[in-house]
């Protein structure tokens, strides 16, 4: 006790050096030992179920007619259109419905549309909603209200994350420039039919129209193009058409929700839904005592034995779409020199990282795109293997000489390098691992942690060098590099006229075997000029308890996709 109390209470810097040098011995340690651990039985991918229902909690026995899931850092804007925030993600896919929906393959399957047809040119969609559609409110859902959607996302106000400029609608951009007054590509044909006229084909154009759907009556009061003032307000009281009603949100605490009366497929026999805060300091705790009856983990050998030991947790293991990586900001004038970049790729030991954090539950990530996809081919791809003496060679060749106390020098400035991290398992190991390595080659890192909502801000306002973070799920291979690396959407400053090139021509044409060798090709120059440090790919581990049934998370639909389905066990 006095030695934990002597350590607490120790000057700040001091306790801040022992408190790395101690990270770094547990992470030393743990990359000795991971051979060990790598060699035990590694959990299959799919569902193991629970071995003795009879542990569940009291606490959890207790609700009848509620189930709870983590999450982690809602912001509150609840629109899915609007959110800047993964998790405010996840709480409108409680709310709201797609139009055309993903199944367990990623294949595109029908939402609230029930069928589409696409002309032989592949530019005219035409798409048949279900009959008697209803937002959660009683009110119908109609091809009116799929149009209005459409045409908030070409406003020249809207300034969400979702380009619907991808999907080339005709007359979409006279719109935004205020050349006409509506968008000559959208048809109301009948209150169940629109027809969609793009400019050209495109491969994600069916993902970008077949997203969530607005009310008209609700959103659009008054509604008049470059004004979207009042559609804000409504951040905080959505109206949407999914399996769940929004509650309340109670910052800091949890999300509630009701089930929803007029949801298409029937209402969820489920009565009500939390989204309960957690972090990854708490979210086995809440699990154990049963505060919560769903979370997700980080995929490791330590969090999977304690879930096992548990008793009554069904555990789902499958391979995410998404990636890891740390973001170049290509505006600064030492990241724009490319052999810099190189450098502080061949400088950091990914292996390592990725060894420590999944301990055989990951791989490093080599292109932007997951293993699992079709897009995935890495002949002929630099796959960048830890060497410090390539880096610093790199780095003697770019101009950067060594200065008296071992930080590289340029025209009289020093390598100093910002690197903005939020609170996550991940970060938690990089940080330690990537201050070593870096120093090595030369370079000062300077970590900045923070929240993930203000990483995003900083991101944005381009106050930082390096942005640790992960790509949201990827449906398709374009969505990991067009918002990323693309000289029109990218605001890292990011610019490669070749890159744009392959990106573009990736999503020109719906036939998969021809857009691979644009991809495969594509991912080769993104090697040779990186915007970006690749990270990982990982194993996604979540589980739920034996109370409940029904929980069959996926890559492409998470938690959400089975929700309507979950049920509390009598």
């Amino acid at each position: 006790m006095t030695t934990l109390l002597r350590s607490a209470f120790a000057p700040a810097a001091q306790r801040a050096r022992r408190t790395a040098s101690f990270k770094i011995a547990l992470l030393a340690s743990a990359v000795m030992l991971s051979s060990f651990a790598f060699a035990d039985d590694v959990l299959k991918e799919g569902i193991t179920p629970a071995t003795d229902a009879s542990q569940v909690p009291a606490a959890a026995k207790l609700r009848t007619d509620t189930v709870i899931a983590g999450i982690s850092e809602p912001q509150g804007i609840f629109n899915p259109y609007f959110f800047v925030n993964g998790w405010d993600e996840n709480v409108t896919n409680v709310i709201f419905a797609r139009l055309i929906d993903w199944d367990s393959q990623g294949k595109l399957v029908p939402g609230l549309a029930q069928s589409w047809t696409v002309s032989p040119d592949g530019k005219t969609y035409t798409i048949k909603l279900r009959p008697d559609l209803k937002f959660s409110d009683g009110s119908s859902l109609t091809a009116e209200d799929v149009a209005f959607t459409l045409t908030v996302l070409y406003d020249p106000k809207y300034d969400g994350d979702t380009d619907i400029t991808l999907a080339h609608i005709a007359g979409g951009e006279e719109y935004k420039q205020g050349k006409a007054e509506s968008i000559s590509g959208l048809k109301v044909i009948d209150p169940l039919t629109l027809q969609v006229t793009t400019t050209q084909p495109g491969a994600t154009t069916l993902q970008k129209i077949g997203g969530p759907v607005l009310s008209k009556a609700y959103y659009g009061k008054g509604y008049q193009r470059g004004n979207l003032d009042y559609l804000r307000t409504l951040h905080g009281k959505p109206l949407g058409n999914g399996p769940y009603v929004y509650d309340k949100y109670i910052p800091g605490q949890e999300i509630r929700f009701h089930a929803n009366a007029n949801y298409y497929r029937g209402v969820p026999p489920t009565p009500r839904f939390i989204y309960r805060v957690t972090n990854p300091s708490t979210n086995f705790q809440l699990f154990q005592t049963g505060d919560t009856d769903y979370d997700a983990f980080t995929s490791r050998p330590d969090d999977i034995e304690q879930l096992k030991m548990l008793g009554f947790a069904n555990i789902n293991l499958y391979g995410s779409s998404d990636y890891s990586k740390i973001e170049f900001n290509v505006h600064r004038p030492a990241l724009q020199d490319v052999k810099v970049r190189q450098a502080l790729i061949y400088g950091l030991d990914r292996q390592k990282l990725i060894d420590v954090v999944y301990q055989g539950y990951g791989t490093v990530a080599i292109e932007p795109i997951a293993p699992i996809s079709w897009a995935y081919n890495t002949d002929g791809v630099n796959p960048y293997k830890f060497d410090p003496a390539q880096a610093s060679k790199l780095l003697d060749e770019a101009g950067w000489k060594v200065g008296g106390d071992g930080i590289r020098v340029k025209d009289g400035k020093r390598l100093e390098l910002t690197l903005l991290v939020s609170k996550k398992v991940l970060n938690d190991a990089l940080i330690p691992i990537a201050k070593e390595d870096y120093q090595k080659i030369g370079v000062l890192l300077k970590p900045q942690v923070v929240d993930f909502n203000a990483l995003m801000s900083q991101r944005k306002a381009g106050n930082y060098d390096l942005a640790s973070f992960s790509t949201s799920t990827l449906n398709d291979p374009h969505d990991g590099v067009w918002d990323y690396y693309s000289t029109e959407a990218t605001e890292s400053g990011y610019n490669n006229p070749e890159v744009d090139k392959l990106i573009n021509e990736g999503n020109a044409t719906l036939d998969i075997e021809k857009r691979k060798p644009i991809y495969h090709e594509l991912y080769k120059v993104l090697a040779n000029d990186p915007p970006a440090i690749l990270l990982g790919n990982r194993k996604i581990l979540s589980a739920s308890s034996a109370r409940v049934t029904g929980f069959k998370p996926d890559i492409y639909n998470g938690l959400t996709g089975s929700l309507p389905d979950v049920k509390i066990v009598k």
